[in-house]
């Protein structure tokens, strides 16, 4: 017991304190290294800041791009050429000169050899007397033979560094420096051996004289008095150097300007091509804006003037079929509208006598008054049917006005929740309402929106399945929203692109309880895009529906946003928890539980995640819709929508074309 509650002693706190302190210290290191990275991207940004707009035009230039890359590549050219001449001027000067060097140095070895021959020694000499008699024999030699140089060679002569003829001084002409001039390995090589030796140095001077590139050929020689010396001939090769450097200043200014003219060139080539081709994107971007008058100006019989032509025809043709198709559509929506008010009279008529014999039908035998209630039922669907009709007109006529005033969405929800109750408790729904606490002011038509929410919360509770029906209110921004989520069949990878076509259903075999006409969401997106708002659908086979309406909360506002998700939060929540589900499963094998052990849900089964589906644009430009597919895994198909950023309180980002 005294052992284990035993406190470190004072001399050993070093475990106890690395606990303790390594932490501190990791700490640290990573908060200098965060620091340092945050620096680190400021100065990235800080320098990319400016070369932003140069990038810019060098993607968007083809011309640029050409001409740089003809100017570099020209450039390259340019300098291998260059570097090769230059090489090759280089070694032919200096192998001419070597030869001639090398002529003129043995010569000069020659006489030299012969001169001391034939000069007699002086016999009976002191040997002070000797050294001064070889000093002046040397001294007459050297000036001998650079005087046949005429300063285009110098020539040293020097004492060996052995025995007693070290103390023998140098003699140079032309007041070159022999120490400095003449290196140590040659100096080395030319005391060792017997033969002639050479090296490329320096020659520097005793007079001030700047030092200049030279060749330096030497040879132990023989005095008259039978003493060793070394012989030096040193060459300049300044006027190889010159020579060079006139070469160097032709080459480069040949070469630029060889480059500045193929530069030109490029530029004036690429020009005849690239100005068809900007005249045509431009031609193309004035057709996409609607004007089809607009042609290609052809000149000539190449393929550019080819291409110009095809894409004039190609204009033609598109400007022939569009205003075919025009007309057309212009015929077909006069067609609808003379027919939908051709239609109101004879059907009112025809109401007058239903209603008539609507109000007798307690007279009639059962038979007769059921043909009178089906009379009746069917005419308030074509009268449902013929607002519908009449209503597609005005908006593809342009005649659909807009009257925008600030209205409270909570009480346009709670009169569409009260006029579907009746059908809720027939199907057994309950409508749920979220978010209605504050008030939720836009400036909107109240008799359009009353409209989209009236068919949004009808097809919610038909097709719920009879689940709940929530529906969810929201501001945020300039902007608010109203969600609709069901719990039924949902929508198919697919049927997102043709839920708001005109007279679309999503299952032609399923019997209608609402005498819908299949004009409703059509008139809805309509709707919405005459506020400029957004009605968008979300959906997941098996898992039900979402529809939202975004309206901009003043009137000719752009939105940015939505307040409210497209992916509901439970499905969302769902499928993050069906991820982390199949990780667990990854982990430890459980054996399947059969269909007996299972418990009945009380609440909407929410299905495991499936892979999702390629979303495909949306049909109409006022609407969007994103559908999952939903996969079969071990008996329970599943799938979950994409996630979409945003939430209660903050706009979500909607990216691509404006509504989807």
């Amino acid at each position: 017991m005294s052992v284990g509650s035993a406190a470190p002693k004072p001399g050993n706190p070093g475990v106890r304190t690395g606990r303790t302190a390594g932490p501190g210290r990791g700490g640290s290191r990573f908060g200098r290294l965060l620091r340092s990275r945050a620096v680190l991207r400021l100065f990235a940004r800080w320098v990319r800041r400016p070369l932003l707009p140069a990038v810019r035009l060098w993607r968007r230039n083809i011309q640029l791009r050409i001409v740089a890359g003809t100017l570099l590549m020209s450039l390259g050219v340019v300098l291998l050429l260059g570097f090769v001449v230059i090489v090759q001027v280089r070694n032919g000067l200096l192998e001419a000169k070597e030869k001639a060097a090398q002529s003129q140095a043995a010569g000069g070895f020659s006489a030299a050899q012969d001169r001391a021959a034939t000069t007699p020694s002086a016999p009976g000499q002191q040997d002070g007397a000797r050294t001064g008699v070889s000093v002046n024999w040397r001294s007459t030699l050297v000036e001998q033979l650079a005087s046949g140089g005429q300063s285009a060679f110098n020539v040293v002569a020097l004492s060996l560094d052995s025995g007693d003829t070290a103390s023998r001084g140098a003699r140079a002409s032309g007041e070159v420096d022999p120490t400095t001039s003449i290196p140590a390995d040659l100096r080395h090589n030319v005391a060792q051996g017997t033969g002639t030796f050479q090296k490329f140095s320096r020659i520097h001077y005793t007079n001030g004289k700047a030092s200049e590139p030279g060749l330096v050929i030497g040879k132990r020689l023989n005095d008259a008095d039978g003493d060793q010396y070394e012989l030096y001939y040193l060459f300049p090769l300044s006027q190889e150097e010159d020579s060079l450097t006139l070469v160097k200043g032709t080459l480069a200014t040949a070469g630029l300007f060889v480059v500045v003219l193929l530069g030109a060139i490029a530029w004036l080539m690429v020009r005849q091509v690239v100005t068809p081709v900007r005249m045509a994107a431009g031609i193309a971007e004035r057709l996409s804006a609607g004007r089809l008058q607009e042609r290609m100006k052809v000149t000539g019989e190449d393929d550019i003037a080819r291409l110009g032509e095809a894409f004039n025809k190609m204009a033609s043709n598109l400007q022939l079929k569009i205003q075919q198709l025009e007309e057309l559509s212009r015929m077909q929506r006069r067609f609808v509208s003379d027919v939908s008010h051709e239609l109101r009279t004879p059907l009112t008529t025809v109401r007058m006598a239903a209603d008539v014999i609507h109000e007798a039908r307690v007279d009639f035998d059962p038979i007769t008054a059921r043909s009178a209630e089906l009379l009746g039922d069917q005419l308030d669907r074509f009268e449902s049917l013929l607002s519908d009709l009449l209503e597609i007109s005005r908006f593809d006529a342009g005649a659909a006005a807009l009257e925008a005033e600030p209205i409270d969405l909570r009480q346009v929800v709670r009169r569409v929740i009260g006029g579907a109750e009746p059908l809720a408790e027939r199907k057994g729904t309950r409508i749920v309402v979220l978010g209605d606490q504050q008030p939720v002011v836009a400036e909107a038509d109240a008799r359009r929106v009353e409209r989209v929410l009236r068919n949004l919360v009808v097809n919610a509770v038909e097709h719920g399945e009879g689940r709940d029906v929530v529906v969810k209110l929201a501001a945020a921004g300039g902007a608010v929203a109203v969600a609709v989520r069901d719990y039924g069949v949902g929508l198919k990878p697919g049927e997102a692109t043709r839920v708001f076509n005109r007279f679309w259903r999503a299952d032609p075999a399923r019997a209608r309880t609402t005498g819908g006409t299949g004009l409703g969401l059509s008139i809805a997106v309509e709707d919405a895009r005459l506020h400029g708002g957004w009605l968008q659908a979300w959906g997941e086979a098996g898992g039900g529906s979402q529809f939202r309406l975004t309206l901009p909360r003043t009137a000719d506002e752009p939105l940015r946003g939505s307040p409210i998700p497209l992916e509901p939060e439970d499905s969302r929540r769902n499928r993050e928890q069906a991820a982390a589900g199949r990780d667990r499963d990854r982990l430890a094998a459980v054996p399947p539980q059969s269909a007996g052990d299972r418990s009945a849900l009380s609440v909407p089964p929410r299905l495991p995640e499936a892979p999702r589906a390629t979303v495909d644009p949306t049909a109409l430009p006022g609407s969007g819709a994103r559908v999952v597919a939903r996969a079969v895994t071990d008996g329970d198909g599943g799938g979950a929508g994409p996630a979409t950023a945003g939430g209660n309180g903050h706009l979500e980002r909607e990216d691509g074309t404006r509504g989807r």
